[in-house]
């Protein structure tokens, strides 16, 4: 496997594991992880605000549940990704542009993921 594949998995298992953690542990909790002190202490990310225009509360059960189905979802692509399934690349794709939204942190790493995996997929087309 080529080093751009790992960073795509490397980057692809960053984000999915953390909707995972963050999901699950808001679902148990109540709460996502927040910072503990400064200026944001105590409060969402960008994110929340994206998830409130389009009607969806961000600390509702329904955003906790999209999280931890979502990081779950991603996790299984990752897998699939790794063992070379012929439907995969587009799974990871899909799952790289829905994790734009996620500001900033899914937002940078989505965007490297996309560019990475059209690079990937461009000079497969070339051979």
């Amino acid at each position: 496997m080529s080093l751009v594949n790992w960073i795509i998995i490397i980057c692809a298992i960053l984000v999915a594991g953390w909707f995972v953690i963050d999901g699950a542990r808001a679902l148990i909790v109540g709460e996502y992880v927040t910072p503990k002190s400064g200026k944001f202490a105590g409060q969402l990310g960008p994110w929340s605000k994206i998830v409130t225009k389009v009607g969806i509360e961000p600390n509702s059960i329904q955003m906790k549940l999209i999280f931890l189905i979502y990081g779950i979802v991603w996790l299984g692509l990752i897998v699939s990704y790794f063992l070379r399934m012929s439907w995969s690349w587009w799974g990871m794709l899909v799952a790289a542009v829905l994790s734009l939204w996620y500001l900033p942190f899914g937002t940078m790493l989505g965007l490297l993921q996309i560019v990475l995996l059209i690079v990937i997929r461009s000079k497969i087309g070339q051979q």
